[in-house]
């Protein structure tokens, strides 16, 4: 029984701590990018709407730096407490990347974040500028250093395994690994696009609501801009990293694609759209493919340069499980990047079409609610993305260098049960914390009567400190 596999359950409780703890540092790196754009923008123009819009969601930049601060620190702990053999098999090299993601990008996003958020009226404004483009820095960089890492588990470089322990011969060669460029890349445009789509699903509710529509569709405007170029990027990036596994990982593929029989280098082959996968029996019980579709997917064109290979082509001891599971959450990723693509193109339209002009921005409300519907869509992604990307990996902790049954500790199973249950549970009452005070944030809304340093400016007479108070300025100035 599962319940008395302590492989099985340092597994489930190293992906609940890593599948929860990247719901929260999505949104700061994403939206630490935009923060930087919106002050830039107050900085270069002096309209007092981009001053607010930093200031309104800052709030929530805090609110997951510090519940992705909380989720991640335990996280790493495991290397130590369930994951102990791994670590001091690789942790010559994996070590000390996770040294640099705390000292170099925590350390210098924590440092900076608490002149950002409560610096406005006591630093320069181009200080405070520059302690806001460090936290996004910092919030980057974190994401490159975990991505080397995971990347260089992913294929292996810059030395060898010897006596049990990997030694670098090549740090570099080990950091800049086949995977690294364009995981980054992938993870990089995929917290972008997440956090873009969160804001705009936030600003569209405003708008649906009627509440300082004006403000509101100028964060969204913003958002369609950036997604505009992001979206489109996003997909080519993920055909690219389908790619690489394509070519240096064939037993991932198989799985991605429920592929039993093998393909020969030079035919084509159907893409599989749906399927229900039958591990034992080493079959799909039933299929819907895309006839010829495979070498369209995975080269842009129909003939394929090299085999698929399928599962069997593997020792069972030697290729991923969990078929199903891989294959439909790399299909749900997929699925997500194409409706996210394509909102941003029916968005745009309309925009072109100037049903997004203060006047008629409050009747899209089919368009708004999309927006809104989309909002969590991207966390989505990224979680069943992960999922392909180590669950594929299996039976490997490092590809094909370092097993999973050997870098387990060896705790007795009730301890892992025991640690786990107290995980599943403190982290659901973090994630109740978050969405309550993360709805009180938005149901709050902006202070709009806060003082713009270098500006004279009193609340007004008749408005409470975050109350909201309607745009009365002409809709020419308001655009």
């Amino acid at each position: 029984m599962f319940l008395e596999n302590t492989v099985v359950l340092s597994r489930m409780q190293f992906a609940l701590t890593a599948l929860f703890h990247m719901l929260w540092p999505v949104l700061t790196t994403g939206m630490g990018i935009y923060l930087v754009i919106v002050e830039g923008l107050w900085l270069k123009t002096r309209n007092s709407d981009y001053y607010y819009h930093a200031r309104f969601w800052s709030k929530l930049y805090i609110l997951n730096f510090g519940i992705g601060v909380a989720t991640g620190i335990p996280m790493e702990f495991q290397f130590g407490t369930n994951w102990a053999p791994f670590s001091e098999a690789v942790g010559n090299f994996f070590g000390s990347i996770m040294g640099f993601e705390a000292t170099w990008a925590f350390m210098l996003e924590a440092a900076s974040l608490g002149i950002m958020v409560f610096g406005w009226e006591r630093v320069n404004p181009i200080i405070h500028y520059i302690a806001t483009i460090l936290v996004a820095v910092g919030a980057n960089m974190s994401t490159f250093w975990i991505l080397v890492a995971n990347s260089w588990m992913q294929t292996p470089a810059g030395g060898k395994l010897v006596d049990g322990k990997f030694i670098i011969s090549d740090y570099f060669q080990a950091i800049f690994n086949p995977f690294m460029k364009v995981s980054i890349l992938h993870m990089f445009f995929a917290t972008l696009e997440t956090s873009l789509f969160v804001i705009g699903g936030i600003s569209a509710w405003y708008i649906l609501n009627k509440r300082n529509a004006a403000f509101f569709s100028r964060s969204l405007k913003i958002v369609i801009a950036a997604v505009i170029l992001v979206a489109p990027i996003q997909i080519y990036i993920g055909h690219l990293s389908a790619e690489q596994v394509y070519h240096r990982q064939p037993a991932k593929l198989a799985a991605m694609e429920a592929r039993w029989q093998t393909i020969p280098a030079g035919e084509s082959a159907d893409y599989s759209l749906v399927a229900l996968p039958n591990d034992k029996a080493e079959k799909n019980d039933w299929e819907l493919s895309i006839p010829n579709a495979l070498g369209f997917v995975l080269e842009f064109k129909q003939k394929l340069s090299e085999p698929v290979l399928s599962l069997k082509e593997f020792k069972p001891e030697n290729r991923p499980h969990l078929v199903g599971l891989i294959y439909y959450s790399f299909r749900t990723m997929v699925g997500i990047g194409f409706a996210l693509a394509g909102l941003m193109l029916i968005t745009t339209l309309q925009w072109l079409r100037g049903k997004l002009s203060t006047e008629n921005i409050t009747e899209q409300k089919w368009l708004l609610r999309a927006w809104l519907f989309a909002a969590p869509l991207g966390y989505i992604a990224i979680d069943t993305g992960w999922v392909v990307r180590c669950v594929g990996r299996q039976p490997w902790t490092v590809y094909n260098q370092l097993r999973t049954v050997d870098s387990v500790s060896k705790l007795p199973p009730s301890n892992v049960l025991t640690t786990l249950i107290c995980y599943a549970t403190v982290y659901t009452m973090l994630l109740f914390a978050a969405l309550y005070f993360g709805s009180r944030i938005i149901r709050k809304g902006p202070n709009l009567n806060l003082p713009i340093p270098g500006i004279e400016s009193q609340p007004a007479l008749d408005t409470k400190p975050g109350e909201f108070v309607p745009d009365e300025r002409p809709v020419e100035a308001q655009q």
